[in-house]
């Protein structure tokens, strides 16, 4: 059995019985819910849960959590109702303890939250900066191999443009040209060294 929905059920008559916030009773209710008793948990809950409930929403600022916040506080008394020390201060008091820190830490939470939210978020607004820029640089790279390309003679261009945008080998150019490999070797060379210089001087 779940103890604080069963003790919340089996102890609605009680409950109702007028327990004041401030009834020295509570005292003796939470030391008997420390034994297991659920009804006397239940009149516990019904004598304090709205209070804790009023408690929660001043610090969360927020009434749906504010139950959920109950909930927690009230299930955290049934669970740890023996840790209570009458000596040491009312029921009252010890509830309200713990519902005020249970209410902050989800304040806390709920920050902590949304500020990784906005991390993540911000991320990937630099991830999509940095993709757009990395695309617009790869563009204009691609602009100046162009027209670096277009401006060199035909002999020293046609070889270059088979090998790396074709993808052909030395020889494969060199039978598409009808030249010798060795003579598309060197139209390369001297090809990549004068588009190196153009591409250098439009950087």
């Amino acid at each position: 059995m779940d103890r604080g929905t069963g003790a919340r059920r089996e102890g609605d008559t009680q409950g109702r019985r007028g327990e004041s916030p401030d009834d020295p009773r509570l005292d003796q209710l939470l030391v008997r819910a420390a034994g297991g008793d659920e009804q006397a948990f239940a009149g516990l809950y019904d004598a304090l849960a709205h209070t804790v409930m009023g408690l929660a929403c001043r610090v969360v600022r927020d009434e749906a959590q504010a139950e959920e916040v109950t909930q927690d506080v009230m299930v955290e008394v049934w669970r740890t109702a023996d840790r209570f020390r009458p000596a040491r201060g009312a029921a009252r008091n010890w509830v309200l303890t713990l519902a005020h820190r249970r209410a902050v830490d989800r304040v806390r939470s709920v920050a902590a939250g949304r500020a990784r939210e906005l991390r993540a978020a911000v991320r990937e607004q630099e991830r999509a900066f940095d993709i757009v820029a990395e695309e617009v640089e790869v563009r204009e790279e691609q602009r100046v191999v162009f027209r670096c390309l277009a401006q060199l003679a035909r002999e020293l261009r046609l070889p270059l443009v088979l090998a790396y945008y074709e993808g052909l080998t030395y020889a494969e150019v060199a039978e598409a040209l009808s030249t010798p490999a060795g003579t598309i070797k060197s139209r390369m060379r001297q090809g990549l060294q004068r588009l190196h210089d153009c591409m250098e001087a439009g950087s």
